[in-house]
């Protein structure tokens, strides 16, 4: 096979994974502006933003996408804050057992949040977190903060130590360092971990689906299930139209914060400065 018939090839075989992807997406737009939406991709035969107007005037939806900016919001910023202050020893301190420490903290990268979930459910009961908002952050948070300390450590890990050094000699504390030198030059860094735990406590399902029992008291991810009626039947539409204000936040907060990650890291000539 000649070499242009291979690149041909990879073309055909991208191009049907790209369309694999894209008409999802496309069904998902389509069918929230179909009056008669059904599971296959059809063009409507009215348009209309009825569903829309359904999800968005409807109380509970309106609670649960509130419900669920809280928990995905605070969850983002205590693992951010937290796996912040956690990352900086092991990036600036030579410690013993910082090797044993990034290999566990690795591990529990790739342990599955729902895998603990039955002790944790036992544990919640005793202490009387089941049911509740602040259990959910709490776990959503302690599951998230593995992966953060990663990220957090090996972006810091970019930022000369000499500049920090520059500011203890001015005077500066290490909160003061970590707060007013290390902070602002890892920004991108920080956005890319608020971002991700965000987007991952924002489609968490499973998570708020056991621990949260009360109706009044369940995001945005688990009413998705008020669209799947009895024997089988669905409101393609409003789910349709509920799915894709669902995905706003994400897209919203990913297209703010680009003006910020797409500086990167431009300091590799800073501590000749």
């Amino acid at each position: 096979m000649s070499d242009r018939a291979v690149k041909v090839l990879h073309y055909v075989i991208l191009a049907i994974i790209a369309i694999a992807f894209v008409l999802p997406l496309v069904w998902l737009l389509i069918a929230s502006l179909d009056s008669n939406a059904n599971q296959s991709l059809k063009w409507p035969t009215e348009w209309t933003f009825s569903n829309y107007v359904d999800v968005m005037t409807n109380s509970k939806n309106l609670k649960g996408f509130g419900i669920g900016l809280i928990i995905a919001g605070v969850q983002s910023l205590v693992v951010v804050l937290v796996s912040g202050l956690a990352a900086y020893p092991l990036s600036r301190y030579n410690l013993s057992y910082k090797k044993g420490l990034m290999y566990a903290i690795l591990f529990m990268t790739a342990l599955p949040m729902i895998a603990v979930i039955v002790p944790v459910y036992k544990m919640f009961l005793n202490i009387g977190l089941l049911d509740s908002i602040p259990g959910v952050i709490l776990y959503l948070s302690a599951s998230g903060l593995p992966y953060g300390i990663w990220l957090m450590k090996n972006f810091m890990d970019a930022i000369p130590v000499e500049l920090e050094e520059a500011a203890w000699v001015d005077g500066a504390t290490t909160m003061q360092s970590i707060r007013k030198v290390v902070a602002p030059l890892m920004f991108p860094g920080i956005c890319v971990v608020f971002i991700y735990t965000f987007s991952g406590s924002w489609g968490n399902f499973f998570i708020p689906y056991i621990l949260i029992s009360s109706a009044e008291k369940q995001p945005a991810a688990v009413l998705l299930y008020q669209f799947f009626g009895q024997h089988g039947s669905i409101s393609y539409g409003p789910l349709a139209a509920f799915s894709v204000i669902y995905a706003l936040p994400s897209i919203l907060l990913y297209i703010l914060s680009q003006n910020y990650m797409s500086k990167g890291f431009t300091m590799s000539g800073a501590a000749k400065g």
